[in-house]
């Protein structure tokens, strides 16, 4: 016990000393840095506090496209594979954290820089560009769903304010993102410390469980009824193409879990950076159960008929007492988490591409107009897109086959592989050979099977 307590201690204290190098190894760095001394008295995150950080890194829009996944695969196979990628993130979180440890770098791209170079870390920079835009404009498309209404095979799905007020040019989609955007995303992303975000973190969970215990209980309402048909537990497959397709649920299951460029930023700030190993642990153990909750009770209440954003599904007649009320608790109050969990996913951001951009620059905080700068351009960016990108599925999927595995399980792997300092045991290598062959087969199949099936669309109309 004596010597687990100096043992504690001794890498608690390396973990300071290594404060001083953090200006050259990365731009991931939410660091107490002297210069931000001007801001506050700031002593450490607490537990909780980097638990609700990271798990609303983690539960964002992916909880959204999930019931579709089931629809997809089936209930049976769907739970098994959220369960499994939690694991798998799991592994792959833990491989950083030890790798950047026995490294001093204090960051993702730190640690990138350290085993690959500088091009190593640019390419980490960028896939965090691509991941966290896309996520972003995830979200900006369930908000104006969800508000203003969407369209899915033909069929107009009422958004929240069109069934309160009628249609009106305020409640149109463009206006309600815009307002949104400048009301609430810009105040909270000018937020300079990622612990800041700790309380709005909190209420973001905290709404994403009312989201589910709302659906949890007209699902169990209407169980209770018999009004609802036994779900499809295994995938129809009938062909190659049927089966090819299955796969197209991969780059959905990644995006979910993807929290690996907050993980280094939360780690430093904890007044005991010794617990991160438990945060994520305690975060991931939430947010997968949340997602299997989620997507069972969301594909038993909705069946074949869920749709790749299941909020949309939340504007029909449910066939229970209050069931418009309901339908609009859920819709708002996950809007509202997803605005809420906008800044924490573009912490990260801004200050990747500042490091991108202005790689020997003082730290962003100190520079305003640097900040101001950086942080208008990029909300303009995930603005234009979220209007001119149609479905959260194609996002996801574009993001998940490309930028989200990356991040998630290759530069891991990739990292581990190298191993620089001789480290990795014979498991851990068998298990990153693992995470990269999964990760490119189901990505390189997800991306054909997409493709053979837009050109199939597309040429069918001619035959």
């Amino acid at each position: 016990m004596t010597i687990g307590s100096l043992k504690q201690a001794k890498e608690k204290k390396s973990r300071k000393n290594k404060q001083a190098v953090i200006d050259e190894q990365s731009p991931l760095l939410p660091t107490k840095h002297k210069e931000d001394a001007g801001f506050d008295e700031f002593d450490g995150a607490s537990f909780s506090g980097a638990v609700f950080n990271l798990s609303t890194t983690i539960v964002g829009a992916g909880i959204m496209a999930l019931p579709a996944t089931m629809k997809s695969l089936g209930l049976i196979p769907g739970i098994a594979m959220i369960i499994f990628m939690a694991f798998l993130t799991e592994s792959s979180i833990e491989l950083l954290i030890r790798f950047s440890r026995t490294s001093k770098s204090a960051s993702y791209g730190g640690l990138m820089g350290d085993t690959f170079g500088k091009y190593g870390k640019m390419l980490l920079q960028i896939c965090i560009l691509v991941n966290n835009i896309g996520v972003l404009v995830v979200y900006m498309i369930i908000i104006g769903d969800v508000l203003s209404g969407t369209k899915s095979s033909g069929v107009h799905h009422a958004g929240v304010l069109e069934g309160w007020f009628g249609t009106h040019w305020w409640n149109s989609r463009f206006f309600i993102l815009l307002v949104t955007t400048l009301g609430i995303f810009a105040p909270l992303a000018s937020l300079k410390r990622i612990d800041s975000l700790r309380f709005t973190s909190a209420l973001s969970v905290a709404l994403a469980v009312v989201f589910l215990v709302v659906t949890v209980g007209i699902t169990i309402f209407k169980l209770l009824n018999g009004t609802i048909l036994m779900p499809r537990l295994f995938p129809d497959v009938y062909d190659i193409t049927s089966f090819l397709k299955l796969f197209t649920v991969v780059p959905v299951l990644v995006t979910a879990y993807i929290c690996h460029y907050n993980v280094h930023s939360i780690e430093n700030e904890l007044e005991d950076s010794t617990q991160i190993r438990a945060v994520v642990k305690s975060s991931l153990a939430l947010c997968s159960s949340v997602y299997v909750l989620t997507s069972l009770f969301g594909f038993l209440l909705f069946g074949d008929a869920t749709l790749d954003d299941v909020l949309a599904n939340f504007d029909t007649n449910l066939g229970i007492p209050l069931g418009s009320l309901l339908n609009d608790v859920v819709r708002v109050s996950y809007a509202a988490h997803l605005m809420l969990v906008f800044p924490i996913v573009f912490y990260p951001l801004r200050l990747n591409l500042d490091g991108l951009l202005f790689p020997s620059a003082r730290p962003l905080t100190c520079d305003n107009l640097r900040f101001a700068s950086i942080s208008s351009g990029l909300i303009a960016i995930i603005f234009l897109g979220a209007n001119f990108i149609p479905s959260i599925w194609d996002a996801f999927q574009f993001t998940g086959a490309t930028a989200a595995v990356c991040i998630g399980f290759i530069f891991p792997a990739s990292v581990t592989l190298r191993d620089r300092y001789g480290i990795a045991t014979k498991k851990d290598k068998i298990l990153c050979i693992f995470m990269i062959v999964i990760a490119v087969f189901s990505n390189v199949v997800a991306i054909y099977s997409d493709a053979y099936s837009l050109i199939k669309k597309n040429s069918s109309p001619s035959e």
